[in-house]
């Protein structure tokens, strides 16, 4: 089955942000394929590599880098949800890219299933 994902909130003040993260970990380890992970409105923080969490094993933002060096998932931050929160090129985690709203919609074209995190 083909998976796209969708995270709505920073990893750091709710849940949903782990919770996409085992998510997509699980789905790739019953070889499902993960089409595309695509971070929206508070979401986009995830991909903010200035974050610095409390203690390293909760790091949401390198967890999600290393999910993509690892298994070469593709990880979309929306471009105008993250200009409105600050987050610019040059302050994005590795394996993280800047797009728009056009890559959601092609996701959830080619997924069997579109789920969201934080909704």
């Amino acid at each position: 089955m083909k998976f796209a994902l969708l995270v709505l909130k920073a990893p750091f003040q709710h849940q949903a942000s782990a919770s996409a993260l085992a998510f997509a970990r699980a789905s790739l380890d019953q070889g499902h394929q993960l089409v595309r992970v695509f971070f929206y409105e508070e979401g986009v923080q995830n991909a903010n590599r200035l974050a610095a969490p409390s203690a390293p094993d909760t790091n949401l933002v390198h967890l999600w880098s290393n999910l993509a060096s690892e298994q070469g998932v593709d990880l979309v931050v929306c471009a105008s949800a993250g200009l409105r929160r600050g987050l610019r090129e040059a302050n994005l985690a590795p394996g993280f890219r800047i797009s728009g709203l056009g890559q959601l919609i092609e996701a959830t074209i080619i997924a069997d299933r579109l789920v969201t995190f934080g909704g």
